[in-house]
């Protein structure tokens, strides 16, 4: 058992932690930037729009579809499979100076010209005012999903170890969200449902880490608290390669062959994966260990028997 804490298999990840950390803090910092001066590129989700859904008697080429849907009427039109390959969702932002049934009508006139017998299953028409307030609810959503976290971990482990998780699902967001905004991405509902599912994914990764962080403490009584952390860390990394793998495979595929529709929402998760890794380590360890940390916070608090100050009255 000695030889699962030997130095010789430690890897010093907290060698680099001071240059990683500061150049977090320049992502953070840029990113907070680009999202203030160069905002964020909603999609039709938070800015309103109007939604054409369409059947086609055929397989229908989107790419085709997408060229008849040039014009001032239908500019700036989503074109996207739903469900099948014969039906297909249309998307069109709000035009000031165009009425929602001018749009439509230019959406069947290029719809009709590639397939006669194309049928107009719904029209839906969403106006800014609710794509604001889903932005705002989206938004609020992350903001309570931090909370409950810092609560949860708090209770589960100790606030200084809370302040790292907190800290580290923070920077994942900003920076997800920076990488977004630099390139103006698009960000639609599918993309804040990847942005809640990295903040999972990280937490569950600093979960694992925390784990043994507090459980090594205990067996390892001599060592400081970098080697404590440097020592988990190692511990874990073989679970983390393997969990990070797999997951990129899958995500990968779905950036690549999924399509338009969850394009989005694997390019959030493919940003956070990366990002969330490393934060395990280089943001979320290492602030608890500038805030401190050491074996005697791991120890639990000891609650004293009633009576037991009292002197005994037996003989």
């Amino acid at each position: 058992m000695l030889q699962i804490f030997s130095v010789t298999k430690m890897i010093d990840f907290l060698k680099h932690a001071k240059v990683i950390s500061i150049f977090s803090m320049f992502l953070v910092i840029a990113s907070l930037t680009s999202l203030g001066v160069k905002g964020i590129n909603w999609g039709l989700d938070f800015t309103g729009g109007t939604v054409v859904e369409l059947e086609f008697s055929k397989p229908v080429d989107l790419l085709e579809l997408r060229a008849q849907y040039e014009n001032d009427a239908a500019s700036g039109a989503v074109v996207q499979n739903f469900g099948s390959s014969r039906d297909v969702l249309i998307r069109l932002p709000v035009l000031e100076d165009l009425k929602s049934e001018v749009q439509v009508a230019a959406v069947m006139d290029g719809a009709q010209t590639i397939d006669a017998g194309v049928i107009q299953k719904r029209v839906e028409f969403v106006g800014p005012q609710v794509g604001k307030e889903l932005a705002e609810q989206g938004g609020l959503a992350v903001i309570v999903a931090l909370i409950c976290i810092l609560i949860y971990v708090s209770f589960r482990f100790e606030w200084r170890l809370a302040m790292g998780s907190v800290a580290a699902l923070a920077h994942d967001v900003i920076v997800t969200l920076g990488i977004f905004s630099i390139l103006q991405l698009e960000f639609d509902l599918t993309v804040l449902a990847g942005l809640l599912t990295v903040v999972g994914y990280s937490l569950n990764d600093t979960i694992v880490v925390y784990d043994r962080i507090r459980e090594n403490f205990f067996k390892m009584r001599k060592g400081g608290p970098n080697e404590v952390v440097n020592t988990s860390i190692t511990q874990t990394m073989s679970r983390t390669i393997i969990t990070t793998g797999t997951t990129l495979v899958v995500v990968i595929a779905l950036f690549l062959k999924g399509g338009s529709m969850i394009h989005g929402f694997a390019t959030a998760l493919l940003c956070g994966i990366f990002v969330g890794t490393y934060s395990s380590i280089y943001v979320a360890s290492y602030l608890a260990i500038k805030l401190g940390i050491c074996r005697e916070h791991m120890m639990p608090v000891e609650i004293e028997k009633e009576g037991a100050d009292q002197p005994s009255m037996m003989p």
